[in-house]
């Protein structure tokens, strides 16, 4: 139980049980990322055998790192970069690694900052589907509808604002009475969400084919650069390196099996993965479209097929009010770290921070979501070629995404699977003797060798 109230001071609070502790975590760590992201790029990667490596990579190089992660929270038992600090100077290692703390706050706040532009398309298509239910939609109208609607300044900064703030306002109501609450209620509709999608797509047009595509391998499909992006997808899908993990574990109370959370966090979101694949699919292969869609598959391909459904307008709600849900506890996720920094380091109380931090974070988010409409045409860094047509949104995608967050997973995996080779022994990590060698290859090796070829492939394009 709560030991002590944090809401107004540094001092640190803990979940109401290690139920508690699996729904906030996996409930940040489901988000875009699973119901937006992982559909598209099975679609676009073959499917089936796209998936199997996917799992492969969460099991044999998430699980570990996650496991690294929240040992260092629990350890360090602050904000992420109070943790990493204090890590740091009671064992006696380089002050060069407290940089795992600035990234593990940056990446949430800029993260942020452009995520909730996305987040703000979703919760706008649920007032679509709501209004209109995309009644005679063509590929051409969605089109339309997509480019008029993110094309919107006014209209979508008002979105991104509410996004924000209400994601403030369950930061501000600490961590049990705000984000476990939000938390439990999120994975119970959610997974209830989902299996009435499946169960819909099963009686009107059927999963087999959709099945077949998930889950059937077809190998000569899958190329080098399909399991580069498997890889990545399972580390943006995990949160390893967001902030998240270390700032959730810090409140984690002691006699909680850390390997047994983390694997129990990333089955669901592999679970997650896949029965949103299993609620798009089968609408795509049912009216004639193609899976491999991209990131238009959600926003400009599904309202179509919606369009013509029977029941078409409650699943279309149903569908984007799921895909805000999801984007709202991972935005959860990412303010925390910053408002916890905050609070450690001001002593000031937890409602001014977190909303004094969201508004931050719109503000700096603004530049994103101009991208699509007054500042399309704006390249900040054109005279540099690989930059040369990337905008505001473009620039901050790449930077986080792209760069700082594979950048921070790896030194996360160097710092948990060698700097701390001492200091997380069996007995700091849960592991058995036997399993914590396992664990150290896996994350001291295997991962950052992974990790620096995602990187070395990502930056050469």
């Amino acid at each position: 139980m709560l030991s002590t109230d944090s809401t107004t001071s540094g001092e640190a609070e803990t979940w109401t049980s290690r139920l508690g502790f699996l729904y906030a975590t996996a409930a940040a760590a489901i988000g875009l990322g699973s119901l937006w992201r992982f559909p598209y790029v099975a679609g676009a990667n073959g499917g089936g055998a796209f998936v199997i490596v996917y799992i492969a990579f969460v099991a044999l190089f998430c699980v570990p790192l996650m496991i690294g992660e929240m040992s260092m929270g629990r350890l360090g038992h602050g904000s992420v970069v109070g943790s990493i600090n204090r890590l740091v100077e009671d064992h006696g290692l380089s002050r060069s690694w407290k940089v795992i703390g600035w990234l593990s706050l940056t990446i949430p706040f800029f993260g942020l900052s452009y995520y909730s532009v996305v987040a703000g398309w979703a919760v706008d298509y649920t007032r679509e589907a709501a209004f209109t239910g995309f009644s005679g939609l063509n590929g051409n109208l969605a089109r339309d509808l997509f480019a008029r609607l993110i094309g919107s300044p006014v209209r979508q900064a008002a979105f991104q604002f509410a996004f924000i703030m209400g994601t403030a306002t369950v930061v501000a109501l600490g961590i049990q009475r705000g984000i476990e609450v939000v938390s439990k209620i999120k994975m119970a509709a959610m997974f209830s969400v989902l299996i009435c999608l499946v169960l819909y797509n099963a009686v009107t047009v059927g999963l087999s084919s959709s099945i077949t595509f998930l889950l059937a391998p077809n190998f000569s499909a899958l190329t080098t650069a399909s399991v580069l992006t498997a890889m990545g997808q399972a580390l943006f899908s995990t949160a390893i390196g967001a902030g998240v993990l270390m700032t959730y574990s810090a409140y984690l109370p002691k006699g909680v099996s850390i390997p047994k959370s983390a694997g129990l966090i990333a089955g669901c979101v592999v679970l997650i993965s896949l029965m949103a694949g299993l609620a798009i699919f089968p609408i795509v292969f049912a009216n004639g479209l193609v899976p491999s869609e991209g990131p238009n598959l959600i926003f400009v391909t599904l309202p179509v097929a919606f369009s013509s459904m029977p029941g078409g307008t409650l699943a279309s709600i149903v569908f984007f009010g799921l895909i805000s849900l999801g984007a709202f506890t991972t935005a959860i996720g990412m303010l925390e770290p910053v408002t916890a920094y905050l609070i450690e380091r001001t002593g000031l109380a937890r409602p001014v921070l977190a909303y004094g931090a969201a508004f931050a974070i719109w503000l700096v988010g603004l530049p994103s979501l101009l991208s699509f409409s007054v500042l399309k045409d704006v390249h900040p860094l054109a005279a540099i070629p690989a930059f040369a047509h990337k905008t505001f949104f473009d620039l901050l995608d790449f930077g986080i995404a792209e760069t700082l967050l594979p950048i921070n997973a790896l030194l996360i995996a160097l710092f948990a699977g060698w700097a701390l080779r001492r200091v997380l022994t069996p007995a700091a990590n849960d592991l058995s003797p036997a399993l914590n060698r396992v664990w150290r290859f896996l994350a001291g090796v295997v991962a950052p060798a992974a990790i620096t070829i995602l990187m070395i492939d990502l930056l050469s394009h």
